[in-house]
């Protein structure tokens, strides 16, 4: 007989380590399941060092920090976690079980959250010609390291929060930071915008990489150009960093039969998709007025925690603190 988990999660970033954590505060026997070798989403694999700050309690806290403590958080009722294997397939084999099939193995569940944040993701590229020649070298799409950009003269394209983030997180760091958006206005958040229009990071707007020159494998210099205009200038860089967002795929999922908005799963008050059974919460889903922030998808991970519970026993309790569940419940 295969096991049969209450809950199966489907995406180990920190929306996922937060759902496993509180369903496992329900009483609820669960299973976190991700297809990357490791925990912590787009916040391990992309920028590690970054600072987030939209976490209630945190002033601010770099991404690795914060995925290690929801990770510790996660293990606190000893979840099945599986990693490294994505999800192909959900077929429901009554109206209480389903069947996940995976690139390795079949399981069995009574309710499915899926926090797989954008799902597939891949960094939108620079479009200048030759620039794939040095990625991985000194052209970057994310940052595992901050000391690696240590006196560095850096470049930094994009208009959005990360390319902000990032400029101020190296600020203090680089021999200098000039931030280039073909837009004269950026669409990161406004205390953010404050903070840099107060530090020595260079603006230029509205600008776009035109054409880089580089020796061997390695960017020397880059030539930006006015949007809508004649102007040029030529700049020295010894590291160009592109923050212009990331293209997503929700790949298996969009044959699920959900209903699917804009690369987005649809999912009412409750957090329930159109299947019955089956929820979701983070990034990856969608409802009206949503923030995509990842303090909303903690509070949505509880909503969908205990609808699943309520869907396993009717008669179970919605409102419930944690101080009285930790009363009732063992820590192991």
């Amino acid at each position: 007989m295969r096991e049969i988990h209450d809950i199966t999660i489907i995406g180990a970033g920190p929306v996922g380590l937060f759902t496993t954590f509180y369903a496992g505060m329900r009483e609820a026997s669960v299973h976190l399941i991700d297809s990357m070798p490791e925990v912590g989403g787009q916040l391990s694999a992309l920028y590690p060092e970054k600072y987030i700050h939209d976490v209630a309690g945190f002033p601010k806290i770099k991404a690795q920090d914060l995925v290690d403590q929801l990770y510790e958080q996660a293990l606190t009722f000893s979840p099945k976690i599986t990693l490294g294997e994505s999800v192909l397939h959900v077929n429901r084999l009554d109206e209480e079980i389903f069947e996940l099939i995976t690139t390795k193995n079949r399981y069995l569940t009574r309710n499915l959250i899926i926090t797989a944040g954008a799902g597939a993701f891949q960094a939108r590229k620079l479009e200048v010609e030759n620039c794939d020649s040095y990625e991985g070298e000194n052209l970057h799409y994310f940052i595992k390291k901050l000391d690696d950009f240590k006196n560095h003269d850096v470049l930094i394209c994009g208009g959005g929060d990360s390319a902000v983030d990032w400029s101020l997180a190296l600020e203090p760091l680089a021999k200098s930071v000039t931030l280039i958006h073909r837009r004269d206005r950026f669409r990161a958040h406004e205390a953010s915008l404050s903070e840099l229009r107060a530090s020595n990071v260079e603006i230029v707007t509205p600008f776009e990489v035109a054409e880089i020159f580089g020796s061997g494998n390695k960017i020397d210099q880059v030539l930006i150009k006015e949007v809508r205009g004649e102007k040029t200038s030529l700049l020295d860089v010894d590291s160009i960093i592109v923050n212009f967002g990331f293209i997503t795929d929700l790949g298996p999922l969009k044959k699920w039969g959900l209903d699917i908005h804009r690369n987005s799963i649809r999912v009412n008050q409750q957090m329930e998709t159109n299947i019955p059974g089956i929820y979701s919460a983070g990034d990856i889903c969608i409802y009206k007025g949503k923030p995509k922030l990842i303090a909303t998808g903690f509070g949505e991970a509880t909503i969908a925690v205990n609808q699943a519970k309520l869907r396993i026993d009717p008669k179970a309790r919605v409102n419930v603190h944690s101080t009285h569940l930790f009363e009732k419940t063992k820590v192991i």
